[in-house]
């Protein structure tokens, strides 16, 4: 793989990731940013400002949504920043959720096809990833992209990924935390993310197959589901959290600070993990 991610990485939303933030998290050692929130062709305009403020770090999307934009057009994109920042860019692309998109219809043919798309306009499968949670689509990464991108997952998760990818693929799962030793607090923080997520029928079947219930699943989620997912305490309590899935197969842990500063977990994090 010629994109080096190094084990610890970042996922925020893309319009507040600046060359700022991105200059911060290089310091501290953390290998790439994943920009959420489905960024499109205008909202990567500002990538390259982000890398040029940075020597080594990796700008990652997590996703670019299949449906927003076609793929030549990111194509354009990629080339685009590839050819300033070699090896510097890895376009992650995934088929979103039925809930927010009308045209979803056969995400796992769309995927396909879109990736099609990209070999036809010159994306190397080496410069791309893919948004993953069941088999299927798990298989297609490792064999049209460099990998995985797993979101709101465990570390059982990632076990059961690495062994559908085998060596070499990349494996980049995301995970919430909360930098918080006060338990009520934290699992506030925690649900208040979480409970978007049980109104998308993808995750929601992704997480009975990790094993939660009904019970788990039903309202804004039990405290095990939140626990499970956005991972809380001091920093050594996360950072051994955050291990379980390195030590599952993963190449990289994403991390998604919720504090409303995320700065202190992230830097606490870095100096547990890095």
């Amino acid at each position: 793989m010629a994109i080096e991610l190094g084990k610890l990485g970042i996922w925020r939303y893309h319009a507040n990731v600046d060359a700022k933030f991105a200059a911060e998290a290089e310091k501290l050692g953390y290998g790439a940013i994943w920009l959420g929130g489905s960024p499109g062709v205008a909202d990567l305009a500002s990538v390259d400002d982000v890398l040029a403020a940075t020597d080594s770090l990796v700008i990652a999307t997590g996703i670019v949504n299949i449906w927003q934009d076609e793929p030549a057009d990111i194509a354009r994109v990629y080339q685009r920043i590839a050819a300033k920042h070699p090896d510097r860019f890895l376009l992650g692309v995934g088929a979103g959720h039925r809930e927010a998109t009308k045209e979803y219809k056969k995400p796992y043919a769309a995927l396909v096809d879109y990736l099609d798309g990209l070999d036809a306009a010159g994306v190397p499968v080496s410069g791309r990833a893919l948004a993953a949670l069941g088999p299927k689509v798990v298989a297609l990464s490792g064999e049209r992209t460099a990998g995985a991108h797993p979101y709101l997952t465990t570390p059982e998760h990632t076990r059961s990924t690495r062994e559908i990818l085998g060596a070499g693929p990349l494996l980049a799962p995301e995970h919430k935390v909360v930098l918080s030793t006060d338990a009520a607090e934290a699992r506030a923080i925690g649900r208040n993310t979480v409970k978007y997520y049980l109104g998308l029928s993808n995750y929601v079947a992704n997480l009975r197959k990790l094993g939660f219930t009904d019970a788990d699943l039903e309202g804004e989620g039990s405290d095990r589901l939140v626990d499970a997912l956005a991972l809380h305490g001091d920093a050594s309590t996360i950072a051994r959290g955050l291990s379980a899935h390195l030590e599952a197969g993963a190449d990289q842990v994403v991390v998604q600070v919720l504090n409303e500063d995320p700065w202190p977990g992230y830097r606490a994090l870095a100096s547990e993990l890095l």
